[in-house]
């Protein structure tokens, strides 16, 4: 029997962090919209005591909302714990996410407090958030760089407390998937609880270029739930790509493992963020970029030609992309451009063809990329000769 993957999306939250990147209510209320469309299991729909336009925003994507859990972020303090439940409260599935940091470095530079005080704001914060809503979820914040036995114990007071989503949060992307991997393997094996009652969760940064990787080496060892945005927006570096772990899991673990996402939505929903957030997303961009089903190697578009599986391990029209594309440049091969002149509407006759050719690369070298309508205007000129 597979094991569901339960997809929780930060783009709201996390993904607006990036400088230049601010929503406002109804572009996140949109955008919130699409997310339940996609399939998003839990949205979490923005931090309600940054700002006052932050909790209406969260406020009206809570009552708007009818199948996706909406979650809201606090720290684990008791202002920002009261807020977020009243942003919430009319949810049909509402959900509060609450932090305190585990490491060492944090416990002792930032919120100089000890250990044992820190235990103590842990369970606080989880009984507090508990007492508004059965679904919580807490997060031991940089637990990529926390002692593994305080990590657990860390844990323990948490799961105790009420909570019933643990997310471990690689903060500062500082992790490797071997790590990471075992870290999660052995939480599950002293905390019995993730076995049944309580979901681990990943949350992971890509400072390093590894969020992807990490949050596929939780989910073998454990985790039930990835914490990602589209296009990878997020903090720094950004996050774990939600397209790109969802196809992972639909690629390579589907005997295994499923998530609830209409992957024919991934494309539209990551315009649509890349548009309205005014945030690129890069040509060469794994499932979503313009480039990812483009094949400009003479090699290549012979293969695709002949098989789209000998190139391309996604069929484009499941993530709702137009399809493949053969782009001609001058390491384009002959059967590429047959291929595309066909498309066009020219023949050419086999004695021809080396002509054309030559006269098709003397072009590519001067356009570098050909487009439909130079190629068919170099058609027409060798018509005329």
């Amino acid at each position: 029997m597979k094991q569901r993957i339960y997809i929780f999306d930060t783009t709201l939250r996390d993904g607006e962090q990036v400088p230049g990147a601010k929503l406002n209510p109804e572009e996140k209320l949109v955008l919130a919209q699409q997310l339940e469309k996609l399939g998003v299991d839990i949205i979490e729909a923005g931090f309600p005591i940054s700002s006052p336009q932050d909790f209406n925003a969260v406020k009206t994507i809570a009552e708007s909302l009818k199948r996706s859990t909406v979650c809201a972020l606090a720290r684990g303090l008791d202002a920002d714990i009261d807020t977020a439940a009243r942003a919430v409260e009319n949810a049909a599935n509402p959900r509060i996410h609450t932090f305190i940091s585990v490491s060492d470095i944090h416990i002792e530079h930032q919120m100089r407090k000890t250990r044992d005080e820190v235990l103590k704001m842990v369970d606080h914060a989880v009984s507090r958030a508990k007492k508004y809503c059965d679904n919580v979820e807490f997060s031991p914040m940089d637990a990529s760089r926390a002692d593994i036995d305080y990590l657990i114990k860390f844990t323990k007071v948490a799961i105790d407390a009420g909570a019933t989503t643990i997310n471990l949060p690689d903060t500062v992307g500082y992790a490797i998937p071997e790590e990471w991997g075992a870290m999660c393997k052995r939480m599950v094996e002293e905390i019995p609880a993730f076995k049944d009652e309580v979901v681990m969760s990943m949350h992971t940064h890509d400072d390093l270029g590894l969020a992807t990787a990490n949050a596929i080496a939780g989910v073998v060892n454990g985790a039930r739930q990835i914490e990602c945005t589209l296009n990878g927006v997020g903090e720094r570096a950004g996050n774990c790509s939600l397209e790109e772990v969802v196809m992972i899991i639909n690629s390579r673990y589907k005997d295994r493992f499923e998530t609830g996402i209409n992957t024919k939505e991934l494309v539209p929903t990551s315009q649509m963020v890349s548009s309205t957030m005014h945030l690129t997303v890069q040509a060469n961009k794994a499932i979503v970029g313009a480039n990812a089903f483009a094949h400009s190697s003479g090699i290549h578009q012979d293969g695709i030609i002949k098989m789209r599986e000998n190139f391309e391990i996604i069929d484009p029209a499941t993530v709702g992309a137009e399809g493949s594309a053969i782009v001609l440049t001058a390491r384009s091969g002959r059967h590429a451009l047959l291929y595309k002149l066909r498309e066009l509407g020219y023949e050419v006759d086999k004695e021809d063809v080396n002509d054309v050719y030559q006269q098709f690369l003397e072009l590519a070298d001067r356009e570098k990329e050909v487009s439909d309508s130079a190629l068919k205007n170099m058609m027409e000129d060798l018509v005329t000769q």
